[in-house]
Parts: structure tokens; sequence; C-alpha cells
């Protein structure tokens, strides 16, 4: 087991596993702190009661709903995150909070994730009807925000064996 403080001073103690509903962000985000021996953060957890429901409901989130869920997310050291953290803005708001972050976006095709949602086992509450809106509002990150692009067609456990052997470098 990887101790966290191997990463501290590396630029890469805090870890953002971001991509849209379905992409395995609490899967591959939780195995990943596992093995690195860090906390792992739920970004869902924090959304207050009003989002939960409106997502329940089939209603996408605005900008302005995300505004105050983002400021109230946790980043600290030595922690992997959750967070879909679709647009540039919000992956901003989530940098500044942050000395250190690395994003890892999670990378798939609709219609892979689609079939993801509709074989959910779980009661999560976001609905499948909402995927549409995830793609129509992702902005992919910009090669200056250095993010880890991963290929969602790899096992979680692939993904999970090449994020720690670079967070290791």
């Amino acid at each position: 087991m990887v101790t966290p403080t191997l990463f501290k001073g590396k630029g890469r103690d805090t870890y953002v596993v971001m991509g849209v509903a379905g992409s395995g962000k609490s899967l591959v985000g939780a195995a990943f702190a596992h093995a690195l021996g860090v906390e792992f953060v739920e970004g869902d957890d924090f959304h207050p009661i009003e989002n939960v429901r409106k997502m329940a409901s089939g209603t996408p989130l605005s900008d302005e709903d995300r505004a105050g869920w983002l400021r109230t997310t946790s980043a600290g050291t030595g922690l992997v995150m959750s967070c879909s953290a679709l647009k540039r803005a919000y992956r901003d708001v989530l940098r500044a909070k942050a000395d250190t972050l690395q994003l890892v976006f999670l990378r798939g095709s609709k219609a892979l994730i689609a079939a993801r949602l509709a074989n959910r086992k779980t009661g999560h509450f976001m609905p499948p009807s909402l995927l549409d809106s995830q793609f129509a509002t992702l902005e992919e990150p910009d090669p200056d925000e250095c993010a880890w692009v991963v290929d969602i067609t790899r096992s979680p456990d692939e993904i999970v064996s090449d994020l720690v052997s670079r967070a290791r470098t």
C-alpha cells in the first residue's frame, strides 16, 4: 500500500476523477484512492437536497445550481474526489481550492455510458434521461489543463493500475 506522503510535493496530491454520469467516477475514484492509501470523497454527497430533487425529476442542473455545490466540495491533500466537473469554469473553481490538483477525465462514448446507466443496479438519483444534457454541457479538458484522459472501455482494474503508475512518476 502506498502512503499519501509519497505524493506530497510532487504536484499531484489531489485528484479529481471527472466525466459524465455513468463514466465510472465513483468506482474508479474509490479504487484509485484505496490504491494510493488516501481518502476518497464522493462529490455527489455535497449536493444540496434541492439539486438532488431536480436531477431525480429529470431536470439538468444550471450553472447557478452547481455554483454553491462546487464551493462546498472538499479539496485537500492526499485526496481523490469524484466530480463531474463538466465545464472548465467548474474545474477552475476546484483548482482554486487546491494547491495541487490532477484531473482524471474518464472518456467514453455516449452509447457505452447509456448502456451502463441503463444497467445500474443502485438507486442513483441521476436518471439516464439526463445523459444528453451531460454530454451537451461537457467541455473536455483543454491541453493546458494537463488532464489524464482515460479510455473507459478498459477494465476498472486496468484503469486504476495505469493511474497509480502515473501518480508514482
